[in-house]
């Protein structure tokens, strides 16, 4: 199996700077998208911090033990790597006044052969279409999810509400933070979108599902899923994150095909 990963990003039209932040390796399999903030630019500085850190640390060790490590291994790597991370964003913002508070959503993938390990910290998401259907394996770490989660309001309610955007945990905020480690099988067609809120919540899931099941490459597929963010009012920055699971072509030599095998 191999994977084809593309990955867009937009201000949107309400902000001038953009606060999200993507990272991908081909080689390791490693995907990121942070969606930064922070008054001043301090948000731009945690998600690009956040991005460049765990790309360059976990890209390292997947280039020397991942393709042999179980998923065990992967997970404790990435769980090390991005409190590594949120030590280095939240000392930054410790030692510079004018970044206090800072911090950062988190989505972090790594695609080896047939499986994903899929890490997320706030409500930046991951989606995964395979035949026909289109759902969220990530789960918000927001306030509006907890409210969900305790009958308190219906997830048609929450498409409306104005408490959208109240993260519950976030990266380089407090010393530590947890992250939240799935593992999932993966199929051959499947595709995977990695998101900020930016494109979720200006554009429900049914829109966005109808993008992704259309027979455009994965270029055009995020290149229409940032239209649609913007035709839905661009109120936020947004980034996304591709990646279609591809059956590996296996050249043949000169005598299979002479012999039709």
């Amino acid at each position: 199996m191999i994977y084809e990963i593309c990955t867009d990003t937009d201000p949107g039209l309400a902000r001038d700077n953009n606060e999200d932040a993507v990272a991908f390796d081909t080689q390791t399999g490693l995907c990121i998208l942070a969606d930064g903030m922070g008054g001043y630019n301090a948000g731009e500085i945690a998600s690009g911090m956040a991005c460049a850190f765990i790309k360059s640390e976990m890209s390292r060790w997947l280039s020397q033990a991942g393709l042999y490590a179980n998923s065990k291994e992967v997970k404790r790597a990435m769980e090390i790597c991005v409190q590594n991370a949120n030590h280095s964003i939240f000392n930054a913002a410790n030692s510079n006044p004018q970044y206090t508070g800072m911090g950062t959503t988190l989505v972090v993938g790594v695609f080896q052969a047939g499986r994903l390990m899929l890490g997320h910290i706030g409500d930046s998401r991951c989606y995964r279409l395979r035949g026909g259907e289109f759902i969220q394996i990530t789960k918000d770490h927001s306030l509006l999810q907890e409210q969900i989660d305790a009958g308190l309001i219906t997830p048609e309610q929450a498409l409306t509400s104005v408490n959208k955007n109240l993260v519950t945990r976030a990266l380089g905020v407090e010393d530590s933070v947890l992250l939240d480690v799935t593992e999932h099988r993966v199929e051959v067609g499947d595709i995977y979108l990695m998101c900020s809120d930016g494109l979720s919540d200006m554009v429900r899931d049914e829109p966005i599902a109808d993008i992704m099941l259309g027979n455009s490459v994965l270029e055009q597929k995020a290149t229409q899923l940032i239209a649609a963010a913007n035709a839905g009012g661009g109120r936020d920055n947004i980034s996304v994150v591709l990646t279609h699971a591809k059956e590996a072509t296996v050249k043949r030599g000169f005598l299979s095909r002479m012999l039709g095998k």
